[in-house]
């Protein structure tokens, strides 16, 4: 960033100059010089807007930010490891929802309240009570204190990048799993297009219909953590799901990220997805996105036991080693202003945390698509993932274990090398085992 742009920035955001963490010294000395933070996420839309206004920060502060932003597996990776030895690489991490009650609970990160609630250290009108109680709720460690500020949450919704082709066929957009396989069977491979894609995180993108055909992925988590993945509903449902990327999925389906997903609907080569609110804000992108015109968004679908939306929330923490948890706590508070905020949503960032933000008519504006409130559809998705308590699967401490397995277990499905009782069977005894090396009794 040039000084000049640099000084237009920060006279436009000058409100930070308020913020007690960001303050200058009697002596006009900036409070964090010679303090070097080193921030980790994954690559993600949040990090890439932050990393542009860096040099605010630095400017205000003093402090040098290194933010890396690894592949989300292996950040996941790197993370876990570094924070189970309580070391000192990190001073702000993203706190991976499935990993969240494994580091809270495992005492690696640092409790947030005091910082909070310290005047010196956070500005009156921060607050917290602004971020919407389910992502707050999925930071909070059973102590009942915070340890995350969340950055991003996604609601599982439906989409369809050319929903003529559906209309052509005389069918409606579809509500029910009968009603997608019967939708899918008709528009595959129509104009050249196929019928359905998802992200190849089949632990995040499998789960809403393993619940919807009445399956769960353990017994009663938290309390009883003993897998279910070999149940008859589970076995149905793993073949059900496997069969629309078998069946109705691109060449190669089954390694598609969540970004090479998204790049395929946009140019329109696939029609049906599972997504978040993220991705599928981005189908309604004139800029990038061939296929706006005939893109239609709605909830997950439902299956004989009902509708379960999928739910994630990644946010900030500070590592319970790091050495510059003030100036960590700065940048947290800083990044997740209500400034920082609203300067994201006017650069099309599609997932805000604040109420405050999802509220604003900024906001809901670049989340119409063709008369479609999608905003709205996902924080009903939010709202029901976060009360209905069907998500408690997710944030166990074992999950990640389980979700290596489902992964697993669903590619050799896909692609014809098991049968899904043979997959599952194999996920159901790979997940126990797992779990009993971890030294949990079930």
């Amino acid at each position: 960033m040039e000084r000049r742009d640099l000084i237009k920035a920060m006279a436009a955001v000058g409100a930070y100059s308020l913020i007690p963490g960001l303050a200058r010294a009697a002596s006009g000395a900036r409070k964090y010089e010679g303090v070097t933070l080193n921030v980790s996420t994954f690559s993600a839309a949040w990090p890439s807007l932050v990393r542009q206004w860096l040099p605010e920060f630095e400017a205000l502060t003093g402090a040098r930010v290194n933010l890396d932003t690894p592949s989300f597996p292996v950040y996941n990776q790197r993370a876990d490891l570094e924070l189970s030895t309580k070391g000192s690489a990190y001073d702000v991490v993203n706190v991976t929802f499935i990993y969240t009650s494994r580091w809270i609970n495992a005492g690696w990160l640092t409790p947030l309240d005091d910082y909070i609630a310290n005047p010196n250290l956070t500005a009156e009108d921060w607050n917290v009570k602004d971020f919407l109680p389910a992502t707050l709720q999925a930071e909070t460690g059973r102590d009942g204190k915070l340890y995350g500020v969340p950055y991003v949450v996604e609601g599982m919704l439906s989409g369809a990048t050319r929903y003529d082709l559906i209309q052509q066929a005389g069918l409606a957009y579809p509500d029910t799993t009968d009603d997608l396989l019967k939708v899918l069977r008709a528009v595959n491979k129509k104009e050249r297009v196929a019928g359905y894609i998802t992200d190849n995180h089949y632990g995040w993108t499998f789960i809403p219909y393993l619940q919807a055909f009445g399956g769960n992925v353990f017994r009663n988590a938290p309390n009883d953590l003993y897998p279910t993945l070999d149940s008859p509903e589970a076995v149905a449902a793993a073949d059900f799901f496997a069969n629309l990327i078998r069946e109705f999925g691109p060449n190669g389906g089954i390694t598609y990220s969540a970004d090479q997903a998204l790049q395929s609907l946009k140019q329109g080569r696939v029609n049906f997805t599972d997504s978040s609110q993220t991705y599928l804000a981005q189908l309604g992108d004139a800029r990038t996105s061939r296929i706006v015109q005939s893109t239609h968004v709605g909830p997950m679908v439902k299956g004989p036991a009902g509708r379960f939306p999928g739910m994630a929330v990644h946010a900030l923490g500070i590592p319970v080693g790091s050495k510059n948890k003030e100036a960590a706590w700065a940048f947290i508070q800083w990044s997740l202003s209500k400034q920082n905020g609203t300067r994201a949503i006017t650069a099309g960032y599609g997932s805000p945390t604040r109420r405050s933000d999802i509220d604003s008519s900024a906001f809901r504006a670049k989340q119409q698509i063709n008369g479609i409130d999608l905003a709205q559809l996902s924080i009903d998705a939010i709202d029901q993932a976060g009360k209905g308590g069907y998500m408690a699967y997710r944030t166990v401490d074992v999950y990640p274990q389980v979700d290596q397995q489902i992964n697993k277990a669903i590619s050799l499905i896909a692609s014809g090398q098991l049968s899904a009782k043979q997959a599952m069977s194999q996920a159901q005894a790979g997940a126990v085992a797992d779990i009993r090396r971890s030294g949990l009794k079930i």
